[in-house]
């Protein structure tokens, strides 16, 4: 039995980085990947990448901005991001797959009437950022994702370190 109400305290008071916006990020992802079905490290990718897209070469804007080692965000939102799917799972928002890869989780028919309510810009902008990351990413298997994920973590928001060195050199 999944415990709502200790989630939903939690939501009080710290709305962002919570398993509820973790939980409607994932809905626009699974939405967008149509009828297929993910598992969770997958969902962990995609939700790094869809507000981060600018990361990859040749990807939209992103939609967060870039802060100092932004990679390390996929070592710590795992946990929150499961809590997010029990949430949309218990409000039928989402469905769990059960199939010899593992547990699965899909679009089920109330996620693009869900979706379909949220009219604000940032809504359209993640519509637009999950179609193209599920787009961009929908051909690569479990390990090629995670083999471009691990090649690429330690140097998304590495960036900054160059500028410290810099700051710290006496001119």
């Amino acid at each position: 039995m999944i415990e709502i109400s200790g989630i939903e305290s939690h939501f009080e008071e710290r709305p962002f980085n919570s398993p509820l916006e973790y939980g409607f990020r994932v809905l626009f992802i699974l939405y967008a990947a149509s009828d297929i079905a993910m598992d969770l490290q997958r969902i962990v990718s995609y939700d790094y990448l869809l507000v981060h897209t600018s990361d990859v070469q040749g990807g939209p804007k992103s939609l967060h901005p870039a802060v100092p080692h932004r990679g390390a965000e996929l070592l710590v939102k795992r946990s929150s991001i499961q809590a997010g799917l029990n949430l949309m799972l218990s409000r039928e928002l989402l469905e769990v797959v059960f199939s010899p890869e593992g547990i699965l989780y899909q679009a089920s028919e109330l996620t693009g009437k869900f979706i379909q309510l949220l009219v604000s810009p940032y809504a359209s902008e993640l519509t637009e950022r999950a179609l193209w990351v599920t787009k961009q990413f929908r051909h690569f298997s479990n390990d090629e994702l995670a083999s471009f994920m691990a090649q690429n973590v330690g140097r998304w928001g590495s960036e900054f370190e160059r500028l410290t060195a810099i700051d710290l050199l006496d001119l």
